[in-house]
């Protein structure tokens, strides 16, 4: 796996890729978090967006970037795995180097 493994997930995806570049930047000014990934929607303009480190960290990042995102664009969806399982590593991993 990786350096992270273990580490907590927090995973959001919005409805345009500019509107993640500014919800990644919210993100990772307000805690300790890595960006693990970014990717695009193939249907879309959106984008899907993986930070990790502890899950405190993870979670104020989290709310950073929603609340950074809502000014203009609603976050569609969001997550928190707060202790990814290896099947849950192994997923990530997958999707990150695609």
């Amino acid at each position: 796996m990786g350096e992270y493994n273990g580490a907590a997930v927090g995973a959001f995806e919005t409805d345009s890729y500019l509107v993640a570049c500014v919800a990644v930047d919210a993100a990772v000014k307000a805690a300790d978090v890595k960006v693990e990934g970014v990717e695009r929607n193939r249907l879309g303009s959106g984008a899907c967006v993986k930070l990790r480190g502890r899950i405190s960290d993870v979670r104020a990042a989290m709310d950073a970037a929603e609340e950074a995102a809502r000014r203009m664009s609603p976050v569609t969806k969001s997550v928190v795995i707060p202790a990814p399982t290896e099947g849950t590593e192994k997923m990530l991993q997958m999707t990150i180097r695609k």
